[in-house]
């Protein structure tokens, strides 16, 4: 039988003014610094809802992963707009004497004070995607999203990579073709030369 390659599909990733329109729609602290934590530090849906309270460095603005994918641990800083939900969050709606460890946890029903689930953070996204009216805005989207802008921001390929999780630099090459703008000025850059050597004394086309 004949092999079948796959084709591996670029992520889609949110511009800036979907990423306001989304954050608008939150209804909570909460809800913002889960977001926050995603589109700002690439952290990975399971990574937000595993959080617990002594994984917080807040005087350092980073937060301790403690189970990453493939059970691999990072120190990783996050925006201190992060840190700043996080904080309204904690002091605000985060329910005293919470039952759970975990940061993120349920504010309203039977349920008030225990862990948040994967349902219940993708039942937020749902609903301020909706309000935003917006056609995509997945948990692995703003992870994406945060992750390319940091590679067109000039971070360095093995920092990306350190702050994603990634095991293989290969998995974080992705990023080299989502950052059309870096990608674009490198070519400039290597086409300025390429011109030079190629068509000197012959003018341009």
């Amino acid at each position: 039988m004949p092999l079948t390659r796959r084709v591996r599909q670029l992520p889609r990733i949110l511009t800036p003014a979907e990423v306001d329109a989304l954050t608008q729609a939150l209804r909570s602290h909460r809800d913002r610094a889960m977001v926050a934590a995603m589109v700002l530090g690439g952290l990975r849906r399971c990574e937000v809802l595993g959080l617990r309270m002594e994984d917080l460095r807040v005087a350092e603005r980073r937060l301790f992963i403690r189970d990453g994918k493939g059970g691999r641990q990072r120190l990783v800083p996050v925006s201190p707009r992060f840190f700043t939900e996080l904080a309204a969050y904690l002091e605000t709606e985060r329910p005293a004497g919470a039952a759970s460890d975990t940061v993120f946890v349920v504010l309203k029903g039977p349920h008030r004070g225990g862990p948040l689930s994967v349902r219940g953070l993708d039942e937020v996204l749902t609903g301020a995607r909706l309000r935003a009216g917006l056609s995509h805005a997945t948990c692995h989207e703003l992870r994406h999203t945060c992750l390319t802008r940091l590679r067109e921001a000039g971070m360095a390929l093995e920092a990306v990579q350190a702050q994603a999780g990634h095991a293989s630099i290969e998995t974080t090459r992705i990023y080299l073709h989502l950052a059309d703008d870096w990608l674009a000025s490198q070519y400039r850059k290597a086409a300025e030369v390429i011109d030079a050597q190629v068509f000197a004394g012959r003018g341009a086309w």
